[in-house]
């Protein structure tokens, strides 16, 4: 069975680690075709996003989202939005749910979203 809207992408987390949950369908299937292009790195994307989902010192290859992408809703809460560079063009976009402990992956994909070109 395909993991869909509101599943974990992962085990539950071990204390001190959030979960990281799919918000839709799309965003599970597409996890699902970037893990079989890159494994390794959307690994260790998850674990990141586990153990330290809004880092103090971000990179170009984590960072939060600037301008109107910087926030997005899930259940009625506004979170932070933040991204991830997997490969080359793979991105994952997640929004932190601090209130719950939860990265809501909003966007997984082999391909760049091209909402995050906007200067």
């Amino acid at each position: 069975m395909s993991a869909g809207r509101g599943d974990r992408a992962a085990p539950q987390a071990p204390e001190g680690h959030g979960e990281v949950r799919f918000a839709d369908a799309a965003a599970a299937k597409g996890w699902e075709n970037l893990a079989q292009q890159a494994g390794e790195n959307t690994f260790r994307a998850w674990t990141v996003m586990r153990a330290d989902p809004a880092p103090a010192a971000e990179t170009s290859r984590r960072h939060r989202l600037k301008g109107s992408l910087a926030h997005g809703t899930h259940r009625g809460r506004i979170c932070q939005q933040w991204q991830i560079e997997v490969a080359a063009a793979g991105r994952i976009r997640y929004l932190l749910d601090t209130s719950r402990d939860t990265c809501w992956i909003t966007f997984a994909g082999t391909g760049h979203p091209r909402a995050t070109d906007r200067p």
